[in-house]
């Protein structure tokens, strides 16, 4: 019998129904079927597996900073495991975020707003300096463990589920360890991995960093990735929407920023398999406004 921490990952490849150029086709890992509804369920199950072999946790409580999904995976897995979870993130996380933590038990420390998830990590790195016996801090944004997992799970279950027939990957750069870990295992086998960065500072994707800005992770090497594009919020929002209407897909702004990155390439390809990853769906935004602003409905973008 095994624990809920060892049903993370293998997770379904679908593909989107893209047919503006038919020689190109694009996939995404749907990253809602694990356990706490996200793909970073991977990095978090893997960095409390390795403090718990470590004797990090023992007696110590679980603090880390985070937009939301990460602190919702250590919150499930501190519950099942009986360690004890408190969470730095800022204050307007979406409220579904914030319920589902408070209902695991988690303590929160909601930060300033403005200064996105950079505020949140500054504020744990001052917590824990003066409380170091106090806390196990696994620091989602310099822990190797993060991009590892995606080395282990993520880019093994692609390149199978694929076929080995993915020519590009893509996603999104938030703690970059899905990036980062998934790119180092595809790229030996002759992927073109291109991340994704929000195209201005003050965006609407939750967890991604605009890298200029930011407190960029330690976990992060830029050169990793052989293309950047860019992603926009408003965009994000219209495919959003238009995926659940035309794909049956209720993505979360930053799947959709993903979906549009793979579109983007895609477009500029004279034949290809795509692979990108849907980190959560809708259910946690649903009280976002764009939902129901139809300034953000389009027609049928897939076609």
């Amino acid at each position: 019998m095994s624990h809920i921490i060892d049903e993370v990952g293998n997770t379904p490849l679908i593909k989107i129904p893209y047919t503006k150029n038919n020689n190109v086709q694009i996939f995404a890992k749907c990253e809602w079927f694990n356990p706490s509804g996200s793909v970073k369920d991977r990095a978090a199950a893997n960095m409390i597996k390795k403090g718990i072999e470590a004797g990090e946790t023992d007696g110590k409580i679980l603090i880390d900073a985070t937009s939301g999904n990460t602190g919702i995976a250590y919150a499930l897995y501190g519950a099942s495991l009986g360690i004890p979870v408190e969470l730095a993130l800022p204050e307007n996380a979406s409220e579904e975020r914030k319920l589902i933590l408070n209902n695991y038990g988690v303590k929160l420390h909601l930060t300033n707003p403005l200064e996105g998830t950079d505020g949140a990590q500054r504020f744990v790195d001052e917590l824990v300096a003066d409380n170091q016996s106090k806390y196990f801090f696994p620091n989602q944004y310099a822990n190797d463990n993060n991009w590892k997992a995606h080395v282990e799970s993520t880019g093994p279950e692609i390149w199978a589920q694929s076929n080995q027939s993915v020519t590009h990957f893509v996603a999104g750069l938030g703690t970059t360890g899905t990036f980062m870990g998934t790119s180092r295992f595809l790229q030996p086998k002759g992927v073109h991995c291109v991340s994704v960065e929000p195209n201005t500072p003050m965006h609407g994707l939750e967890g991604w960093k605009h890298m200029e800005t930011a407190i960029v992770p330690e976990i992060y090497d830029r050169s990793v990735a052989n293309d950047t594009l860019v992603a926009d919020t408003a965009r994000s929002y219209e495919l959003a929407k238009a995926a659940s209407k035309y794909c049956g897909l209720m993505l979360s702004p930053s799947a959709a920023a993903n979906l549009d990155a793979a579109m983007q390439l895609a477009d500029g390809l004279k034949e290809g398999v795509i692979v990108t990853v849907f980190a959560d769906n809708a259910m946690k935004y649903l009280t976002d406004a764009f939902w129901s602003d139809d300034a953000y409905t389009i027609e049928n973008p897939f076609q």
